[in-house]
């Protein structure tokens, strides 16, 4: 008879100590891994949200399915991401301890904070090498025995590399660890290295800014404060359909459920009017989540940063605090007091969820959104100034344009939103949007300041010159209608078009005539930005893999091309003189469009 399933609350840090048989395993049918700096910043602003709160009751990080029907395999069904990043974190962790504790006094001052940097790194040793406390004197004094000892197995068909987290678990220090991993060839920079290694020099990093006693303070709260539901299964159907089920419904109750049902108890004679208002409020936002615009927990989220801008709750002296408080804390503790009034903050909530509904449709605010979540907090703000009924495209374009120039160098450069230069002056910056008497001249000239003061053209030229994602290919089209006096949209269902194509049968041929013969060369080139633009779904799936001189025909109207598309640099090329398109049609096309993205974000 099959076990029941086994949910258990457990320390992240009692999650994954393993006992020396035992091991994580990824099946051979989940994906690759594919967590970057953006879900590890967000981790990390968690951690370092919860240290900061001094809260007494631990910090949960969700739940994690695992199939144990092949003993001593643990099997992850539900969790792979979040296991492989904390191991990371950990790994950083343990070579930032074993530094400090080699560099730090031995008297009676530092007795104690030693003694607690030991202990956590004893503890970390024990998860990544199943280390017993006998085994750890050896260990430090050996490096060869930490050498082939497997935490996670990762058996995924789609992982390219994986044996990066066993290379960066068994490397003595940072620098041994650079050199073991994988580097992606004719890479630039951080680009050249894989999700893991670039998480883990993330963490590395951050870890390196902090004192010894906030070191230890974050291993302690991360090793004994931080929690996970490990849920058990001994049956694979099993705990996919959990998995299935968990993820359709979800468990825990919403901030909104909480903060909602609080607003209900104090609105006293006035509970049906605010049942019938947060109705329509979380109608009209579950509308606009069908389209990734908002829910309604992000509507709090937003009203949250308007109002802390106003009374200007982050400012301390001088300075600027980005540790932002929970939703739930917010609204039930540190401003309990707005919950007194529920058809006022109802009235808030209104405002804000029927500016997106009248904004979602501008092409400037899609593409804005397209760009990073975290720009939606500051466009609320600075609309949080008009009516609704007087909102129109011309009083925000100027904003949005600002801060799509500051999220562009965000999605270029190797630093994650929490980082000063983004968060702390964006923080900054919010007092100012939500302040009538501060004109956008003003914010611009701010914006402009920022982004002089703080990079450099030529290194954003070479991140945009070695980029090879998509979110460029949209800028660059909007850009380019820009100049030309077009109009510029897009729609839901857009493709990224590759002029020349990625695959197909004739993949060989069009290479040839691309001027290309090396298989690493056109891996490299195929994805630069000047070979890419934005295309129909259905226009690209008739022509994606065709010749470019198919692709760009104007005369025969029995088959979709260039001709038909809406996209203006799609249009262009079907004057394109020439009836190939090769490497050096792909290096021009690259070079116009560093240039056009540089100008604007130097706002030259």
């Amino acid at each position: 008879m099959a076990k029941n399933i086994e949910p258990t609350l457990k320390l992240i840090s009692g999650y994954l100590k393993l006992e020396k048989s035992a091991n994580f395993v990824i099946p051979e049918y989940q994906r690759g891994y594919s967590w970057d700096i953006t879900q590890c910043d967000k981790l990390w602003q968690d951690i370092e949200a919860f240290i900061s709160s001094n809260a007494s009751d631990p910090y949960f990080f969700g739940t994690i399915i695992v199939d144990c029907s092949d003993p001593n395999k643990f099997s992850l069904i539900d969790g792979q991401q979040r296991t492989t990043t904390f191991l990371l974190m950990l790994k950083a962790l343990l070579m930032k301890l074993n530094e400090v504790i080699e560099n730090i006094p031995t008297d009676d001052d530092s007795e104690a904070l030693k003694a607690g940097l030991k202990a956590n790194r004893d503890k970390i040793m024990a998860i990544l090498y199943k280390a017993e406390a006998e085994d750890i004197p050896a260990m430090l004094r050996d490096n060869t025995k930490t050498q082939n000892i497997t935490v996670i197995e990762n058996n995924s068909i789609n992982e390219l590399h994986s044996e990066e987290v066993k290379k960066i678990i068994e490397a003595i220090d940072f620098i041994t660890a650079e050199q073991n991993v994988y580097k992606i060839p004719r890479k630039q920079k951080d680009n050249k290295y894989t999700n893991h290694f670039r998480n883990f020099k993330y963490f590395y990093n951050k870890l390196s800014i902090k004192s010894d006693s906030q070191l230890n303070q974050f291993a302690k709260v991360f090793l004994e404060k931080c929690q996970v539901i490990e849920i058990r299964s001994w049956q694979i159907e099993q705990a996919i359909t959990m998995f299935n089920s968990l993820n359709s419904s979800g468990l825990p109750l919403a901030d909104a459920d909480i903060i909602s049902a609080q607003l209900y108890s104090k609105a006293g004679t006035d509970k049906r009017e605010f049942n019938e208002q947060w109705e329509s409020i979380n109608k009209l936002a579950d509308e606009l989540n069908t389209r990734k615009i908002v829910n309604i927990d992000a509507v709090l989220q937003q009203f949250m940063y308007i109002n802390r801008a106003v009374n200007k709750e982050y400012v301390k002296d001088t300075s600027v605090d980005v540790t932002t408080p929970g939703l739930r804390r917010y609204y039930t503790d540190i401003r309990k007091e707005l919950l007194n009034e529920p058809l006022l903050i109802c009235k808030n909530l209104a405002k804000i969820t029927e500016t997106w509904d009248k904004i979602k449709d501008y092409p400037l605010v899609k593409l804005l959104l397209k760009c990073n979540e975290n720009a939606k907090l500051y466009l609320s703000s600075y609309l949080y100034r008009f009516e609704t009924s007087d909102i129109t495209e011309a009083k925000f374009i100027e904003l949005c344009d600002c801060l799509l120039r500051l999220f562009t160098i965000l999605e270029l450069v190797d630093a994650g939103y929490s980082s000063s230069k983004f968060k702390t002056f964006l923080f900054g910056e919010n007092i100012k949007l939500v302040d009538n008497a501060i004109t956008i001249d003003i914010i611009k000239e701010d914006f402009n300041e920022h982004i002089r003061l703080n990079w450099k053209e030529e290194d954003i030229a070479d991140g945009i010159l070695g980029y090879d994602k998509n979110l460029l290919v949209f800028l660059n089209e909007y850009l380019y209608a820009s100049s030309k006096s077009l109009k510029f949209d897009f729609a839901e269902n857009v493709n990224i078009e590759h002029i020349m194509p990625a695959s197909g049968r004739n993949i060989t041929t069009i290479r040839e005539d691309a001027g290309i013969t090396d298989k690493d060369e056109f891996n490299n080139i195929v994805n630069k930005l000047g070979n890419k633009i934005l295309l129909e779904e259905d226009i690209n799936k008739s022509i994606g893999n065709e010749w470019f001189k198919t692709k760009k025909q104007n005369s025969i109207n029995s088959k979709s091309g260039y001709k038909d598309s809406k996209y203006k640099i799609a249009l262009a090329l079907t004057v394109f003189p020439n009836d190939t398109w090769t490497k050096i049609d792909i290096e021009v096309a690259t070079t116009k469009a560093v240039e056009r993205i540089v100008k604007y974000i130097f706002n030259k």
